[in-house]
């Protein structure tokens, strides 16, 4: 069977902010963009660290939260169509001579492009592991840092452990689907939306969802395949719950992961950019946002954006060597309002 692969023009590595504008960059210079992201959404650290901490320093908005910002940018690039593979690593670049790169994720998408554009922020975000002994031999059948296909857990025993977004929404969306669903926190408060523990509670009351104290302190199963665990409760007394599937949202911690190994010259695990292009110093691969690097350089979502900007028309002389870039402001200009869906 012949591997399908997805071409186009641009890749974006990262769905953060930056990223996000990066695809409406490019989106007005007639540049299409797949993003892919190791996380389950869009937004980045706004989303995944602190979706409701308000950020001042957005121009024109007095306030906004990082979720209001991801969910804005979202909407911004809706004209362009770009296509979102969530839940995947880029793990292989290869070069394709002139013509660009094919990448492959560690969900073994496949994608070629013209170039390629790294807004992963400080690198990529990686699950952090429970403390548990023998988690690794369960990782992959029994054990999940995030959910791809939520058919794969039909009709299963689910148990979510945290307390933060990512546990809420998997209690919230797994539910119906679930044959049986345990949420497991050390405590009774969460860092999550209220709106989403207020419904976790709802389906609790209703006895669809089962909520216990506690912290999981053991796996129990053969071959892979996970039957129960173990876990310490609030009153200090141990108690074994049922389970074929963990799903722990311990948080995050950011690395480079692959990207080291792309022949990107690097300083301190950030990548050197000229300021003209904000390209690396391979030809046809961008880095914009927290993970580069030049003199000056303020880590603000402001000067990401700015570096998108720049990005783009560099890109653009990439992806159409013979035609010539007409500047133009999408105040004035009447073909860039249609690509928006204004006229």
């Amino acid at each position: 069977m012949t591997e399908e692969v997805i071409r186009t023009d641009a890749v974006v590595v990262g769905a953060g902010p930056v990223g996000l504008f990066a695809v409406f960059e490019l989106g007005l210079v007639d540049v299409k963009a797949h993003v892919v992201d190791i996380l389950d959404r869009a937004g980045g650290q706004c989303t995944e660290l602190y979706p409701e901490k308000p950020i001042y320093d957005i121009p024109g908005l007095t306030v906004v939260t990082g979720q209001e910002l991801s969910d804005r940018l979202m909407d911004q690039i809706k004209p362009f169509g770009a296509e979102f593979h969530f839940g995947q690593r880029v793990e292989s670049l290869e070069r394709l001579g002139d013509e660009g790169f094919r990448l492959t994720t560690d969900a073994g998408t496949t994608l070629e492009c013209k170039i390629l554009v790294i807004a992963a922020g400080g690198g990529s975000f990686t699950p952090k592991r429970p403390p548990l002994p023998g988690i690794e031999a369960y990782e992959g059948t029994s054990v999940f840092y995030s959910v791809r296909k939520m058919e794969h857990f039909r009709g299963r025993d689910v148990l979510i452990v945290g307390g933060g977004d990512s546990a809420l929404d998997w209690t919230l969306n797994l539910q119906p689907v679930a044959k049986s669903l345990t949420l497991i926190h050390r405590r009774a408060e969460f860092r999550a939306s209220p709106d989403s523990v207020n419904k976790m509670f709802a389906l609790v009351e209703n006895g669809d969802v089962s909520f216990k104290l506690g912290q999981v302190t053991k796996l129990h199963g053969t071959d892979g395949k996970l039957s129960s665990v173990t876990v310490k409760g609030a009153d200090g007394a141990s108690f074994e719950q049922k389970a074929e599937v963990l799903l722990p949202f311990f948080g995050l911690t950011m690395k480079l992961g692959p990207v080291a190994d792309w022949g990107l010259n690097l300083e301190e695990n950030l990548i050197p950019v000229d300021t003209a292009r904000f390209e690396t110093s391979e030809p046809r691969i961008f880095a914009i946002g927290d993970i580069n690097t030049y003199p000056g350089k303020l880590k603000l979502i402001l000067s990401g954006f700015h570096e998108a900007a720049l990005m783009a028309q560099a890109a653009y002389k990439y992806v159409y060597p013979d035609k010539k870039l007409i500047f133009q402001y999408t105040t004035s200009s009447s073909s860039l309002q249609k690509k928006l869906g204004v006229l």
